[in-house]
């Protein structure tokens, strides 16, 4: 993360958070000729376009406020897409009764990936109610196991 994404994550996150959103990502990026930052929100139940367009009203008159960034840019607030991974327990918490994947680093009961949605999480263990074939079933995991754990599309 550069200075200019420090900065604007330090002073955006508080902003964010008070609106009710979690700032998931910042990035400053040049792309041409062009200077494009981009904030990545979430929150329980998803991002929608109404959303990212309030969160960029009031940041944009923010960041001008803040004169952290010189220089004309783009200002692009959006969702970090729908199967992004899970960083932390806030993340968990707004994930539950959603769709969740989950990759081991060992089998566990003859599996090392399950998709389906996350019924309860502590601080050691994540637990998912899945589908095999009609019948539906539920898994713990140990959270030292888990290799990847992401949020996933159900259908």
């Amino acid at each position: 993360m550069n200075r200019t994404e420090k900065n604007v994550l330090e002073h955006a996150r508080p902003v964010v958070v008070e609106m009710g959103y979690k700032l998931i990502e910042v990035e400053y990026v040049k792309e041409g000729k062009d200077y494009f930052l981009r904030l990545y929100l979430d929150k329980k139940g998803g991002i929608t376009l109404e959303d990212c367009a309030q969160v960029s009203e009031v940041l944009s008159e923010k960041l001008d406020e803040w004169e952290i960034i010189q220089g004309g840019y783009f200002l692009d607030v959006s969702s970090p897409g729908a199967e992004r991974p899970i960083e932390d327990d806030e993340d968990l918490e707004m994930t539950l009764e959603q769709g969740i994947y989950v990759k081991t680093y060992q089998q566990i009961d003859g599996e090392k990936e399950w998709t389906g949605i996350l019924k309860a999480y502590d601080p050691t263990s994540v637990t998912i109610e899945y589908k095999v074939k009609t019948r539906k079933k539920t898994v713990t995991i140990d959270r030292s196991k888990i290799a990847t754990i992401r949020k996933a599309v159900i259908l």
